[in-house]
């Protein structure tokens, strides 16, 4: 069964299909084929809460590097295309508390199902 990985900082971007990479400062036991299921939230539900399914993803590549080397274009690839590479870093920075050059696991990954297949699905 696939793991559940949370997009609650950026829902919108998955359900819209604008992301293909997510930073994450964990998640090192991925590889390339993994399949992962993107969630609303994972972690923090109130009693009763179910988990919420956006999609189903397959991992791509994986690789780690300093938080505060992104580009622009990975920032866009992270559904930020107006945010300079400093927007991000202070975005990230300010929610986590953590250094700019923390070291992050950069995930690249691909949809496996279509926004239509997806509708009303919850797991």
């Amino acid at each position: 069964m696939p793991r559940n990985m949370s997009f609650a900082l950026t829902l919108n971007q998955v359900r819209n299909r604008e992301k293909d990479v997510t930073r994450r400062f964990g998640w090192w036991f991925l590889k390339p084929g993994d399949v992962v299921n993107a969630v609303e939230k994972g972690m923090g539900l109130k009693p009763g809460e179910k988990i919420k399914r956006i999609c189903q993803i397959e991992i791509v590549s994986i690789r780690a590097e300093p938080l505060n080397v992104i580009t622009h274009e990975d920032c866009a690839r992270e559904g930020f295309p107006d945010f300079r590479p400093a927007d991000f870093v202070a975005m990230l920075t300010s929610h986590y508390g953590c250094p700019d050059d923390k070291q992050v696991n950069r995930i690249e990954f691909r949809y496996l199902d279509t926004p239509t297949q997806q509708k009303g699905q919850q797991t």
